[in-house]
């Protein structure tokens, strides 16, 4: 899996950084984030352990940036980033985000590291769902105080998520099923800035 990265940026770091990236999702999906380490990483994208640190601090450090950038890699795919805010384009969102975490938590089964490795995701994919809704309604509401409702709304959203996703296998709600139940909730934390009447069915 390719990545694209900023524009800007010197080819050879491009180049490199991505050599560690797809090493790293390699390994992720052969031994799982707890048994993975640099060493492993630093042999699968043929680098020496210098020329990791001098990208990422430590495996930590990769996961973070690895979230971002496949979150981001969906996010783009689904043209999330390109579209306007509407009832069903926010049920998709939240649909994207349960197969992300569902797949994302699937890569990490127990160990120490198992609550950094979920802390790192709900910073990440909150960040980042909060970062849409306020593009979004920002398109169609100039309230002051946008940030703080779509924070609130992206923080209900995960939490709401990491439940569906703890008792998906008891209760057996798809992820369509999940975000039926949970579009109306969502919709009234953002209607604090937008009247119902104004969302429209793209």
């Amino acid at each position: 899996m390719s990545s694209n990265f900023a524009n800007h940026e010197d080819p050879r770091i491009t180049r490199t950084r991505n050599l560690i990236f797809n090493a790293y999702l390699e390994l992720l999906r052969e031994k799982g984030f707890p048994n993975l380490t640099v060493q492993d990483v630093t042999e699968r994208a043929g680098i020496n352990r210098v020329t990791f640190y001098s990208h990422f601090a430590d495996k930590y450090a990769l996961l973070d940036f690895s979230i971002r950038e496949l979150f981001r890699q969906e996010i783009e795919k689904r043209g999330f980033n390109a579209c306007q805010y509407s009832v069903d384009n926010l049920r998709l969102l939240i649909m994207a985000v349960c197969e992300f975490v569902s797949n994302a938590h699937a890569n990490c089964s127990s160990s120490d590291s198992e609550t950094q490795f979920k802390s790192l995701i709900e910073t990440q994919v909150k960040s980042q769902i909060q970062e849409i809704l306020q593009m979004w309604l920002e398109q169609v509401d100039s309230a002051a105080d946008l940030k703080t409702i779509t924070t609130a709304a992206s923080w209900s959203l995960y939490g709401l998520i990491l439940q569906w996703n703890q008792d998906k296998k008891k209760k057996k709600l798809s992820a369509e099923q999940f975000a039926d139940q949970t579009l109306p909730l969502i919709m009234v934390i953002l209607g604090e800035t937008k009247q119902p009447a104004v969302l429209s069915v793209k």
